[in-house]
C-alpha cells in the first residue's frame, strides 16, 4: 500500500503577522544617519539662522536701552548710510580676483613642473606643499619679520642702494597692497599645485603618445588634452579659494589690522570690527548676511557658467 505523504501547507498570510526576515529595515540607514545630521543642525543651521535673526534686531550689549526689533533698518545703513561697506566690499572683490588669478596660475605652473621627472622630484614637491601646512598666523609671523623695517628684507636693499632705511611696506599705502598679496599668495599657491598635481597624475598617458604620434606640439597638448581634462579640478579648486579669500580674517589682521586708513579692510574685517569693537552685533548680523547672500549668488552663477561636473559631449 502506498502511503500518503502529508505535506504541510504553509499558515495563511495574516496582515499582522509579517515574517521577519534578514533584511535592513527601510529606516535603519536614516537612524544611523540621524546623529550626524542633528550635529550638522546644530553647528551649521542654527548659527546661520541666528545671524538672519540677529540682523532684522537693534543688538548691542553696551546699549541694551536700544535693543529690539529693526526690521530692514540695519540693512538699509548698510547701502545708503556707511561708505565704509561699500569701500570693504570693493576692496573684497578686488582681494579675491587678484589672489584667486595668481594662485591658479602660479599653482597651475607649479604642478606641471613637479609633475615631471627629475633629480630630487620628491624634495621639490615637500617644498612646494610645505607652506600649505603653515598655520595663518604662523604665517603671518614670518612675513612680519620679513616686511620688518629694522631686520627685515627693506633694510638689506637700502644697504644695496635701493629704497631708504627705515622703509615699512605694511603702513605705505602704495606699496601695503603688493606686500599683503605676496604673503597670501605664498600660502595659497600650493593649494592648486596639490589639486592640479593629483589630477595630472590621473591623465592618460596614451593620450599624450597618440597626440605625438599626430604632430602636436607640448603647447597643443597642453591646450587640448591637458587643460580639458583639468577643468573640473580647476572650476572646483577656484570656488573653494574665492570663498576662503573673500572669508580671509587671519592674515590681513595681523599684518595690518585693515590699515594703513582702511586701505586692506575686507568686508569680514569690517563685520569683526563692527561686532569686537562696537559691541554692534545686529549691524554686523546684517553684513554677515549681505556677504552670505554675496557668496551664495556667486557661488550658483559660477558653477552654472562653468557647467560643474557636465560630461563633455
Amino acid at each position: 500500500m502506498a502511503q500518503a505523504v502529508a505535506v504541510a501547507k504553509p499558515p495563511p498570510h495574516r496582515p499582522g503577522n509579517r515574517r521577519r526576515t534578514g533584511a535592513t529595515p527601510r529606516r535603519l540607514p536614516y537612524l544611523l544617519i540621524a546623529p550626524a545630521a542633528l550635529l550638522m543642525l546644530g553647528f551649521i543651521a542654527y548659527p546661520v539662522l541666528s545671524v538672519f535673526y540677529y540682523s532684522l534686531q537693534h543688538f548691542n550689549p553696551a546699549k541694551p536701552w536700544r535693543n529690539g526689533f529693526a526690521g530692514f533698518d540695519n540693512f538699509t545703513k548698510a547701502f545708503t548710510e556707511d561708505p565704509e561697506f561699500w569701500h570693504s566690499l570693493v576692496f573684497s572683490l578686488q582681494w579675491v580676483v587678484v589672489q584667486v588669478v595668481s594662485q591658479l596660475l602660479l599653482g597651475l605652473g607649479l604642478a606641471l613642473i613637479v609633475n615631471q621627472t627629475f633629480v630630487g622630484r620628491a624634495l621639490s614637491r615637500a617644498l612646494v606643499f610645505s607652506p600649505w601646512a603653515v598655520s595663518g598666523v604662523l604665517t603671518s609671523s614670518i612675513w612680519m619679520l620679513i616686511y620688518n623695517s629694522q631686520t627685515g628684507v627693506s633694510r638689506y636693499l637700502a644697504e644695496a642702494g635701493i629704497g631708504t632705511y627705515g622703509t615699512s611696506w605694511l603702513s605705505d599705502t602704495a606699496s601695503v597692497f603688493p606686500a599683503v598679496v605676496t604673503a597670501e599668495l605664498w600660502r595659497g599657491v600650493p593649494f592648486f599645485a596639490i589639486l592640479i598635481l593629483a589630477d595630472l597624475q590621473s591623465v592618460p598617458k596614451d593620450l599624450y603618445e597618440a597626440a605625438e604620434v599626430d604632430g602636436a606640439g607640448r603647447l597643443r597638448q597642453f591646450f587640448h588634452i591637458t587643460l580639458p581634462h583639468l577643468k573640473d579640478a580647476i572650476v572646483l579648486s577656484t570656488l573653494l579659494r574665492a570663498v576662503w579669500e573673500f572669508n580671509n580674517v587671519d592674515l590681513l589682521y595681523t599684518l595690518t589690522g585693515g590699515g594703513p586708513a582702511g586701505e586692506t579692510t575686507t568686508l569680514p574685517l569690517r563685520i569683526a570690527s563692527i561686532a569686537v569693537d562696537s559691541h554692534d552685533f545686529g549691524y554686523a548680523s546684517a553684513l554677515t548676511s549681505i556677504a552670505f547672500v554675496i557668496l551664495l549668488f556667486c557661488s550658483m552663477a559660477y558653477l552654472r557658467l562653468s557647467k560643474f561636473g557636465a560630461q563633455e559631449k
